[in-house]
């Protein structure tokens, strides 16, 4: 099915269906394996324990360099548009790759560090990755805007704006309530201490997560009109 999706549209869409199973599968193994209870654990917490933290580790950074990919192909393509549009600077637009890209290197660091092992480290790519994604799909949705009613419908624009909307609130109380977590633990049971802010900030990261997949999810119709050439010149003396 992607190999006969045109343009590049295979990208985003393999990053979108590549990063949901990443997430289902490393939840599924660990909850089977009693490492984590079946209610709403952090996303980490299904990738810190033997063998899920392979699982997660190794697909957590795979879906980092297709995230990696699909924004150079979404900054080349508004590069392009821009050329006859003008609709924003190409400064701003380099910008947003770059807070994109901080991103991923964030999920790198979430994806080699595990929770339980480096947990410090681990909080600094969490954070990494969640805010600066955050501010990348918001910058993304303001450039949608601009570049409307040429390059995109307003509907559009206004999914990734909701999505947009909808993440930024969920962040914020992610890390209030997860700084109010005084163990860092993945073993969670109802009625614990501090369980409350555990499972409000696990919803809110969860929340956020998928925020991610359904904002990339959004660019599969964009991408169909797109195509990369590559062009080699041979110079003889």
């Amino acid at each position: 099915m992607l190999c006969c999706m045109p343009g590049v549209a295979f990208v985003p869409a393999l990053l979108v269906s590549w990063s949901s199973a990443a997430f289902i599968i490393s939840y599924v193994i660990a909850v089977l394996a009693g490492h984590v209870e079946p209610l709403v654990p952090y996303i980490s917490d299904t990738g810190t324990k033997p063998p899920e933290s392979g699982v997660f580790g190794f697909m957590i950074n795979i879906s980092a360099l297709l995230a990696v990919i699909t924004m150079y192909i979404r900054y080349l393509l508004i590069e392009k548009q821009n050329e006859s549009s003008h609709f924003v600077r190409s400064s701003c637009n380099m910008f947003t790759l770059c807070i994109g890209w901080l991103g991923c290197t964030g999920m790198g660091i979430v994806a080699t560090f595990q929770e339980l092992a480096v947990p410090s480290v681990h909080d600094i790519g969490a954070l990494v990755a969640f805010g600066s994604g955050v501010i990348y799909i918001t910058l993304q949705s303001i450039i949608s805007y601009k570049s409307c009613p040429r390059w995109n419908t307003y509907f559009v624009c206004h999914i990734r704006m909701a999505i947009s909307v909808i993440s930024c609130v969920a962040f914020i109380p992610m890390i209030v309530f997860a700084s109010k977590v005084s163990m860092t633990k993945i073993d969670w049971a109802p009625g614990e201490k501090d369980y409350t802010y555990h499972l409000m900030s696990a919803i809110c990261e969860w929340t956020v997560a998928f925020g991610f997949i359904f904002f990339f999810l959004t660019f599969i119709r964009d991408f169909q009109r797109f195509s990369l050439r590559i062009s080699t010149e041979i110079h003889e003396d």
